[in-house]
């Protein structure tokens, strides 16, 4: 794995950047488990998967304590090692990072508990296109953690593009849903269902503001 930090020669800065790997180590499990959330909101959703959907609750709280473990981290660096200009974008851009991730988390949480109040009802018509929706997601969450990880500019800058998909998704699954005539278990399934594609709509946009923050790690300017 590339270390997005550079390498130092003194003993006090040899140890400086063994903390930062150390950070940026933490922050890729992080986005593991988060990726991880969104396959088991997947599961919960389309294969009414009831495990699924408390597992997500479970690992959401280990998510969190990551996150404010991270920041955390992020914070002493900065107060107490006198990191160089260069350090203190690097902080800057993995803290606004991890609040993405940690939202994206949420959202897994969020349609999750969704999908289980969604149990009693039938499959609307439009479940196998929220699905490709939801892959869509998923796959931006990928993503999104290789350019992390690998510091691939290419693919950090690829992300927003897959975005515009997932809004027109959005869209189109809104239409369809709003002018969904009243069924006979009545209007929740439905609303329940437009939440769900909101929550996607919103993971995506966290998911390319992570590209974005990967872009300025990368290359100091804001995308």
């Amino acid at each position: 794995m590339m270390s997005i930090f550079s390498s130092g020669s003194s003993t006090t800065r040899t140890h400086f950047e063994r903390q930062m790997k150390a950070v940026q180590q933490d922050v890729l499990r992080m986005g593991a488990l988060v990726e991880d959330s969104c396959w088991l909101a997947r599961k919960a959703l389309l294969q009414r998967d009831l495990d699924a959907a408390t597992a997500v609750d479970v690992q959401d709280k280990l998510i969190d304590q990551l996150y404010h473990q991270i920041e955390l981290d992020c914070v002493n660096l900065m107060a107490l090692q006198s990191p160089v200009s260069q350090d203190l974008r690097l902080l800057s851009a993995l803290m606004q990072l991890v609040r993405d991730l940690e939202r994206i988390g949420d959202y897994a949480e969020d349609i999750s508990e969704l999908a289980v109040k969604l149990f009693p009802y039938g499959e609307l018509a439009v479940i196998d296109r929220v699905g490709l929706m939801l892959d869509r997601c998923r796959a931006m969450v990928a993503l999104s953690l290789e350019a992390l990880s690998n510091l691939d500019l290419e693919a950090a800058k690829a992300i927003k593009y897959k975005d515009d998909v997932v809004d027109s998704d959005y869209d189109s699954l809104y239409k369809i849903l709003v002018q969904t005539p009243v069924l006979p278990d009545g209007v929740e399934p439905v609303v329940l269902m437009v939440l769900v594609i909101r929550y996607l709509e919103r993971m995506a946009d966290h998911a390319t503001n992570i590209g974005n923050r990967v872009v300025y790690i990368i290359t100091g300017k804001r995308h």
